[in-house]
């Protein structure tokens, strides 16, 4: 039995997990869950549903401690650090945004292994993150999570190159993205995200945070880290080994399947999603990233051979312009131009390494300021 703790469970992530979990009630035991103030309603009944000992939130705790009399509730803005802080075999972070990144080091600082769906925890503190060492997180996002099964088809050292899969989102052969409107950009044909993440598909910044976190979570040089266009999200990622040989994940489009992993590691869950259907014929393509139509990949590429500052600076600027594009203040193609106009303006004062959290808040906090300024001229 496994003792696990979910950070963001009212979210895609934290609900998928939770099935997981419910079909499995031999194999896992939730300890506790902490979430936004967007949905207390279902954190409630996710706690009553699972009977969670601990409970944390940034909304209405008044509320959740009437409805839960029996469990400790912890509010503010601290809830999710708390919550991670338990004693548990596994935290999966299921926070979306950089504001995950202190609920992992809260974990990890804890001595718990971490299940690692928020991606923006290595893009912003990846040096921060790795003190505790990589073998302390298992990765949730399916390119990363395919990366590290592939992987264990051979030594480290016999890798040559990993490559990452795209759907491409919903414009991969839309020529002119000029006109494109929030509900075009979020209009995925293969998953089914939350907003921020579904924007950062269209633009492909979403490919560009994941070059850079597989970057840190597999120690690979980015001269070794490739992205290709696969439509059909089949192929999850795959590893060239030095002798020419390439083992590729492959699975229907379905987080389930990631999230399972990540929780038993290193067991497998039985009937976690359903498994590719080999009695139907498939035809599964694969072409390169347009670059011209898609700068947020190579931008990310230049962040993070800067270094660490520079990659939160990127997240924290793609994350003011996202918000500003969902708000119809901005252009969709002025996201990545932000982004780009931010890293350049910041580029002479940005510090080599990052010491802790406070540093990593200071850069952030800057890269809005400055992203902010940049859409005002525009």
């Amino acid at each position: 039995m496994r003792d696990v703790v979910i950070l963001g469970s009212t979210g895609s992530i934290g609900v998928q997990a939770l099935e997981v979990i419910s079909e499995n009630p031999d194999k896992f035991r939730v300890v506790g869950l902490a979430s936004g103030s967007n949905n207390i309603e279902r954190l409630i009944e996710q706690a009553k549903k699972f009977q969670v000992p601990v409970i944390g939130t940034t909304g209405d705790g008044v509320s959740i401690r009437a409805a839960l009399p029996k469990a400790s509730v912890i509010d503010g803005v601290n809830s999710a650090r708390e919550v991670a802080a338990l004693q548990a075999d596994i935290v999966l972070n299921g926070i979306t945004g950089s504001i995950g990144l202190g609920p992992t080091l809260s974990a990890l600082e804890s001595g718990n292994k971490v299940a690692l769906a928020n991606k923006e925890s290595l893009v912003a503190g990846g040096e921060l993150v790795l003190k505790f060492g990589r073998e302390k997180i298992v990765p949730v996002d399916s390119e990363h999570s395919a990366l590290f099964q592939a992987m264990q088809a051979g030594r480290a050292a016999d890798v040559s190159k990993v490559v990452l899969t795209a759907s491409g989102g919903p414009f991969r052969e839309r020529k002119d993205l000029s006109g494109v409107t929030p509900a075009e950009a979020l209009a995925h044909p293969t998953w089914n995200m939350g907003q921020v993440v579904t924007i950062n598909s269209a633009t492909l910044v979403n490919k560009g945070l994941e070059i850079i976190e597989a970057h840190y979570l597999f120690d690979i040089p980015y001269s070794k880290i490739d992205a290709v266009i696969h439509p059909q999200s089949v192929i999850h990622s795959m590893v060239e080994f030095v002798d020419g040989s390439t083992i590729a994940e492959a699975s229907p489009p379905n987080m389930r399947g990631p999230i399972s992993y990540a929780l038993a590691y290193p067991e497998r869950v039985a009937k976690a999603m359903a498994p590719i259907d080999w009695s139907s014929s498939h035809t599964w393509r694969f072409q390169p990233i347009d670059e011209s139509r898609f700068p947020s990949v190579a931008l990310a590429r230049r962040c993070g051979a800067l270094g660490g500052s520079f990659t939160a600076m990127y997240n924290a600027a793609n994350e003011v312009a996202v918000d500003a594009f969902l708000r119809e203040l901005i252009p969709f193609t002025a996201i990545v131009d932000t982004i780009d106009a931010t890293v350049a303006k910041l580029n002479s004062g940005a510090p080599e390494s990052l010491r802790d959290l406070s540093d990593v808040t200071a850069i952030e906090n800057d890269a809005r300021r400055v992203a902010n300024e940049v859409m005002a001229r525009k």
